[in-house]
């Protein structure tokens, strides 16, 4: 089964990643600053149609977008947050989700999850025309999913990805950064703070 599940995949990311992280002082050295996250008061939203809840370091802003599909009209939901660039361990922190229609997909079915999963990293891959640097099977209070980065940009952007199916919905859980700022605290705060209600 091979869906295109990444139409909104990376609605802000190009114009995020443009923006320049100042690490450098005037002398040209590396000097230790506080993230734009550190300074932040992270709070866990809670979206009841979502059945989702995460820490974010602000508020999120919303899209609803229709997407016709081989399996029928989809609809995306897609919470973001594009941080101020500088300072900033991530420049985008962003959740979607999507119901797929009865049949088409459940968390139960072991073969058609590790296919959509395989599929959607793909695609994922494709989008940007990144490269994939790990994936890792996850799961999340019993539901599958998977853990994968993948780098683009020749190098200079990395995208880390949490996915999971809960019944018949997809959720997709993501945050953008450049590669200089590598694997940050406030990446692995937020990727590890999804709960499903």
């Amino acid at each position: 089964m091979r869906t295109i599940l990444f139409v909104i995949y990376l609605l802000f990311t190009y114009s995020a990643i443009a923006q320049v992280l100042p690490l450098n002082n005037d002398d040209g050295q590396l000097q230790p600053k506080l993230s734009w996250e550190s300074t932040r008061i992270w709070n866990e939203i809670h979206d009841l149609d979502g059945r989702f809840a995460i820490l974010a370091p602000g508020e999120f802003k919303t899209s609803v977008d229709t997407i016709a599909t081989d399996v029928g009209e989809l609809i995306y939901h897609t919470f973001f947050l594009q941080s101020p660039g500088e300072r900033a361990d991530n420049l985008v922190y962003m959740l979607s989700y999507v119901d797929y229609p009865e049949g088409s997909l459940h968390h139960d079915s072991t073969d058609l999850v590790t296919e959509f999963f395989q599929a959607s990293m793909e695609e994922a891959i494709n989008t940007v025309d990144g490269e994939l640097l790990f994936v890792n099977e996850e799961t999340l209070q019993d539901y599958p999913g998977r853990f994968w980065r993948i780098d683009y940009l020749d190098g200079k952007a990395s995208i880390r990805t949490k996915t999971f199916i809960v019944g018949r919905r997809y959720y997709q859980v993501q945050t953008v950064s450049s590669t200089d700022r590598g694997l940050n605290d406030s990446s692995g705060k937020y990727l590890g703070s999804l709960r499903f209600f």
